[in-house]
């Protein structure tokens, strides 16, 4: 089988050869003989009835500041393709769920990882929503009084965006913190959104564990630790990724999802777990692949790909 496959992300000339979960899916689809085009959300237009991107075909190779051989700038029409990406990382903004309306125009001619219904429906903080027993208390709102009244009841409590991504804006607020009227005059400031509070877990500090699932199943975790002291985990700030396996505990919270994650086309997805408590589903540009493949050995693109592959041969 050979794919005409897009890869949809942000500059694949900017990423890291060893870190980036995209690269990792590319160079995984050129070893299965797969031809690779890549185009950012900001070539992607709606023209007269057609889905089209301007972009480039690509050829990878694990060689950083040589890691991508671009051919020719093209406009190509995505029903084209056999396979379509959706990569680029959040904020999960108006941006972003405009980008998912169009390639849910194209969904039936190309098949769309992960699919972009699905992606616009399911935000990373909210789709643990459905899962109350399996997460920390949590409040989503505006309202200072509630935000205030949820401390007083837990204690410590984390704020964050409701739609951010890589630990931006996340704060760590101590039941005697002063700042916590500022912080919400800042947040409410910069938008119309709510932000979300949950219960501060301490074995934070022990770390925070991504698992990787494919088409629903777990196939491994990486921990991430706090930077010393860090409130946050995610590696964009320095979080220190470790070999970890899974808990009961973890297995069951997979069991869970995993069904429903299948169900709505979510190829590939991370969940975020602290402590046994799901915090986060991870569903628009999840990471971790070559963490996994290093501590491991497993090769969480090949998993993907077999998926994929598996799913087209059955269509």
């Amino acid at each position: 089988m050979s794919l005409y496959v897009a890869l949809q992300m942000d500059p694949i000339e900017a990423v890291s050869v060893d870190a980036d979960s995209s690269f990792r899916i590319g160079l995984e689809a050129e070893a299965r003989g797969h031809r690779l085009f890549q185009y950012t959300v900001d070539q992607l237009s709606y023209r007269s009835g057609r889905v089209v991107a301007r972009g480039r075909p690509v050829t990878l190779r694990r060689e950083q500041g040589n890691h991508v051989e671009f051919g020719e700038w093209d406009q190509v029409d995505l029903a084209e393709f056999d396979v379509i990406w959706l990569r680029q990382d959040p904020p999960f903004d108006m941006g972003y769920i405009t980008s998912t309306h169009l390639l849910d125009r194209v969904r039936d001619k190309a098949f769309v990882v992960n699919d972009p219904f699905w992606v616009r429906n399911c935000p990373e903080k909210l789709m643990v929503l459905d899962f109350p027993d399996l997460t920390p208390e949590t409040l989503i709102t505006r309202d200072l009084a509630e935000i205030r009244s949820f401390r007083a009841q837990h204690g410590e409590i984390i704020v964050k965006p409701l739609y951010g991504n890589g630990g931006a804006g996340v704060f760590h607020l101590r039941p005697e913190d002063p700042n916590l009227s500022s912080l919400a005059e800042m947040f409410f400031g910069l938008n119309r959104e709510p932000v979300i509070a949950q219960r501060f877990l301490p074995a934070v500090t022990q770390g925070d564990k991504r698992i990787i699932l494919v088409d629903g199943d777990p196939i491994g975790a990486i921990n991430r630790v706090p930077a010393k002291g860090e409130a946050r985990s995610n590696m964009h700030v320095g979080g220190r990724p470790e070999k970890t396996g899974l808990t009961a505990r973890e297995e069951e919270i997979c069991a869970r999802i995993g069904p429903v994650l299948r169900e709505k086309g979510l190829i590939f997805t991370g969940i975020d777990v602290i402590d046994g408590w799901l915090t986060e589903i991870n569903v628009t540009s999840p990471t971790g692949l070559q963490e996994l493949e290093r501590f491991d050995g497993i090769n969480g693109a090949g998993l993907i790909w077999d998926a994929i592959e598996a799913k087209l041969t059955a269509a």
